[in-house]
């Protein structure tokens, strides 16, 4: 196992004509570690993880990934990482023994080091259907896992996933992030693109992205009070919100954020004082009670916010 961080990425830029899609993007990842990128769909979460993997040459810029870069065209690279993308990556059309067999083949891997990898993997992943089983007779959320078992079946350093566990069921995606914690109590490090906020939360820092650049990095605890270092609280109007109050609520003085989350609205200030002021006109029958930051909160913030 090589020594030094998995990642160390210095303003990597890639653009396609006139459009870039990665801008400037620097960040390190330690070994063994979580790490996230959030972002909405257009963001340049995953042309980042492509360039990383080598499968997209940078405009500019470096990357050492595993201590490798980018001068023997990714070859290197490809060889201690494993890649899973957005769609599952296996054959439906194949049985679960062809797409691992397959899979060997691609890598060249020794049969009897695939056959070794197969079982350590299965063991990993609690599969024990046969392997004469059809893929597409799968259940998404085993497929899912079969999967990761796929993309590291060579063994890799560093696993990248892709929007993991998009399209599956909660009870699945839950699975699929004790399967992640698994692979990095082995010693792997994972990098995780979702758009799924309590997935983020588990990774030990996030990337937040937003239209090819990276506006925050840091812990989810970090990034949460980066972004709100006043109070916020939650109001709840007991129906529709009073339109009047609201537009006069948005220009409050030392109000940093005001959004809605279903029928509740929440509200963060720069600091007490302000919102003591804020909600002093707060109308009858209203509630207003204090509430950490989420990071939903954090992403309403920092990329929707930006926005409007």
């Amino acid at each position: 196992m090589r020594t030094g961080p998995a990642l160390e990425v210095k303003g990597l830029s890639i653009r396609f004509g006139d459009f870039t899609a990665v801008d400037d993007v620097s960040f390190t990842v330690e070994r063994g570690e979580i790490f996230g990128f959030l972002g909405a769909n257009g963001a340049g979460k995953t042309t980042t993880i492509r360039m990383l993997c080598g499968l997209l040459t940078p405009t500019s810029g470096s990357a050492l990934v595993g201590g490798l870069g980018f001068e023997d065209g990714g070859m290197g690279i490809k060889k201690i990482v494993g890649y899973m993308s957005q769609k599952f990556t296996l054959y439906n059309d194949l049985t679960v023994g062809e797409n691992l067999d397959f899979a060997a083949g691609l890598r060249k891997l020794e049969p009897a080091f695939a056959r070794d990898r197969r079982k350590e993997l299965f063991d990993l992943i609690a599969f024990d259907r046969p392997l004469s089983t059809l893929v597409a007779s799968l259940p998404g959320g085993v497929k899912q896992e079969l999967s990761l078992a796929v993309a590291m079946l060579h063994d890799p350093e560093i696993v990248f996933l892709d929007e993991p566990t998009s399209g599956v069921s909660p009870a699945s995606r839950a699975r699929f992030w004790a399967l992640i914690r698994k692979v990095t109590a082995l010693g792997k490090t994972v990098i995780v693109t979702t758009h799924y906020m309590d997935e983020a939360e588990q990774c030990g820092r996030i990337a937040l992205m937003r239209t090819g650049k990276l506006i925050a990095l840091g812990s989810p605890g970090e990034l949460k009070t980066s972004a709100f270092p006043g109070p916020m609280t939650e109001l709840d109007f007991n129906g529709p919100a009073p339109a009047g109050f609201i537009v006069g609520l948005r220009a409050a003085p030392g109000l940093l954020e005001l959004s809605p989350h279903g029928m509740r609205w929440h509200a963060a200030f720069s600091d007490a004082g302000a919102m003591k002021a804020a909600l002093a006109g707060l109308p009858a029958g209203a509630l207003a009670h204090p509430i950490p930051p989420s990071l939903e909160d954090v992403f309403i913030r920092l990329v929707e916010g930006a926005e409007r």
